[in-house]
């Protein structure tokens, strides 16, 4: 998930798979974690500075349950306050990239160090999730952790944001993305067979939902140096 402070013009953002038109414009704001694609519109050029975070940094960082900024855009302040409004203005008012990575390093690392520690056990899971390439059933995953389903799920929402079912799909999907940036379209269907879908028509729903296209539709868009992808 990211956070960013912008320098320049506000941004637009739009869920076409929830029928919505563009929230309010942001500038400086959170972007929780998403279970379909979201569409960005700017009328001018970005500067600004994008921190990636994953949804354990996230909440240890932001202090708030992770489902309230799930799907959603938020303005800085309203989920960090006078924190958000100091960093933006020294993020703003710093004479170089140099002096400007030095906030951002100090901010961070302050806040973190009064922050809460995370759960072991949403820590552990969310890094087997991760080794899995989501491919860990969530019952396989409650048995390996000793819980119920229903505790995974109450605590993802709470301290990543989504249920552990919709996030395995991401990382999915996210590994799917990276196989294919290395390979050759014609490799679609091994690309999707190792990523654990089950046919070509399971890995062209979830890229339909969480791309809105299909994957060659989503290559044939790609902006250079992952700059995102073009709306068709």
């Amino acid at each position: 998930m990211g956070l960013i402070v912008g320098f320049g013009p506000p941004v637009g953002i739009m869920y076409p798979c929830h029928g919505s038109g563009p929230t309010a414009r942001v500038t400086s704001f959170v972007a929780g974690l998403h279970d379909s694609y979201a569409v960005a519109e700017s009328t001018g050029l970005q500067h600004g500075v994008e921190i990636d975070l994953t949804p354990i940094g996230a909440h240890m960082l932001l202090g708030v349950p992770m489902d309230s900024v799930a799907n959603r855009v938020v303005e800085l302040e309203h989920v960090l306050g006078r924190f958000a409004a100091r960093l933006v203005e020294q993020l703003h008012e710093a004479e170089s990239w140099p002096a400007r990575f030095d906030v951002l390093d100090a901010a961070i690392a302050n806040r973190l160090a009064a922050a809460r520690e995370p759960s072991p056990a949403i820590s552990w899971a969310w890094r087997r999730l991760n080794e899995t390439g989501g491919r860990l059933g969530i019952g396989a995953l409650a048995d390996e952790l000793g819980s119920s389903r229903q505790y995974l799920v109450t605590r993802f929402r709470e301290e990543v944001g989504l249920p552990p079912k919709t996030l395995a799909r991401i990382l999915r999907f996210q590994r799917a993305i990276r196989l294919l940036e290395r390979a050759d379209v014609a490799l679609l269907t091994r690309v999707a067979r190792e990523c654990g879908y089950y046919d070509q028509a399971h890995f062209n729903r979830d890229f339909r939902n969480f791309a809105g296209s299909t994957p060659r539709e989503f290559l044939a868009r790609r902006l250079p140096d992952r700059g995102g992808v073009l709306c068709g």
